[in-house]
C-alpha cells in the first residue's frame, strides 16, 4: 500500500513505530488514514522481528480527532461516511469476538502497543490512545471526548475505555461534558502513564519498548495482554482457570526453560524463541 497519511519503520531491537503524518491537520482522522493504521498494525503484527509498536504523531500534534472538512462533509450529505473500503485491513481480528470491532482490535494484536502522545488528541484520536496498553505524553497537552459538542455519541468505545482506565466517576466528567483536560491531569487521572518533555519522549518510549523486548518473552507478553483484555468481559474463576491452562502450556516452553536459568545464574535471558 501506497502510505500517503502514515509513515513506518522498524529498528534493530524490533520495535516498530507508526507516524501520523498528517502534520499541516494536526493528524486529523480520515478514513484514508485509518486505513493505513490499520494496514501498517496488521504488518506489524505479522512481522515476527516486530516485538513492540509504538504510535506517535508527526509535527505538534498527536490526532485532533476527525478533520473538519471530513465532518463537514458528513453534515453536507446528511450522514456519515467512515471513509474506508470493505476490504479494509483487520489486525487483532480473531483472537477474541469482543475484540473484533473498530479499535477495539488492538486487543487481539500479539504485541503490546504504546502510544507516544506527542501533542493534542480529541475524539477519536483519544480513543485511538485509550486502546494502546500504555500512554505517554507530552507535559501541558490538551485533550478531550469532544463529542458533545458536535451532537456525536462517545465515539468508538470511549464510553467503555475510559471507566475501565480512570474509574466511573471520573470518566463521567470527562464524558457528559466533553470538556478540555490537560495531559498533567490526565496523569493525575491515571489516563497517562508518565509525563516526558517533547525531547525525551520518544526516547523514552523506546527505552521502555526495549526493556519489554530483553526482558520478556513474546509468547508471555503475547498471552498476558490477551488475559487482561478477555478478563475485562469474564468472571474471576474463569480467569483463574484460563490462567492455570497457560501455565501447564507454557511451562512446557523452550523460553521457560531459558527463564528459569537465566533466574538462577543471574543474567538475562536469551529467548530461544526469537532466534
Amino acid at each position: 500500500m501506497e502510505l500517503k497519511n502514515t509513515e513506518y519503520e522498524v529498528d534493530a531491537d524490533g520495535i516498530a513505530t507508526i507516524w501520523l503524518n498528517r502534520p499541516h491537520r494536526m493528524n486529523a482522522w480520515t478514513g484514508r488514514l485509518h486505513t493505513e493504521y490499520r494496514y501498517l498494525l496488521e504488518q506489524a503484527n505479522l512481522d515476527e522481528k516486530v516485538r513492540v509498536i509504538v504510535v506517535t504523531g508527526r509535527g505538534k500534534g498527536f490526532c485532533v480527532g476527525g478533520d473538519s472538512d471530513a465532518l463537514s462533509g458528513h453534515s453536507e450529505r446528511g450522514g456519515y461516511d467512515s471513509g474506508t473500503k470493505a476490504d479494509i485491513a483487520r489486525p487483532g481480528f480473531g483472537t477474541s469476538p469482543e475484540f473484533d470491532a473498530a479499535f477495539a482490535y488492538h486487543f487481539g494484536l500479539d504485541k503490546p502497543v504504546i502510544a507516544a502522545m506527542n501533542g493534542p488528541a480529541a475524539g477519536v484520536g483519544l480513543a485511538l490512545a485509550c486502546f494502546a496498553d500504555l500512554r505517554f505524553a507530552v507535559p501541558g497537552v490538551k485533550f478531550t471526548t469532544a463529542h458533545g459538542k458536535l451532537n456525536l455519541p462517545a465515539e468508538y468505545g470511549l464510553s467503555w475505555m475510559l471507566p475501565k482506565i480512570m474509574g466511573l466517576g471520573r470518566a463521567n466528567d470527562l464524558l457528559l461534558t466533553s470538556r478540555v483536560f490537560t495531559s498533567d491531569e490526565a496523569q493525575h487521572l491515571g489516563f497517562v502513564n508518565q509525563l516526558f518533555s517533547a525531547d525525551e519522549l520518544l526516547p523514552k518510549c523506546y527505552e521502555y519498548a526495549r526493556n519489554l523486548v530483553h526482558s520478556v518473552s513474546p509468547n508471555s507478553l503475547r498471552q498476558t495482554r490477551w488475559q487482561i483484555y478477555r478478563d475485562l468481559h469474564r468472571d474471576v474463576a474463569s480467569s483463574v482457570i484460563d490462567s492455570e491452562h497457560l501455565i501447564d502450556e507454557m511451562s512446557k516452553e523452550e523460553d521457560f526453560r531459558e527463564g528459569v536459568a537465566a533466574l538462577v545464574e543471574k543474567r538475562s535471558p536469551d529467548w530461544p524463541s526469537v532466534k
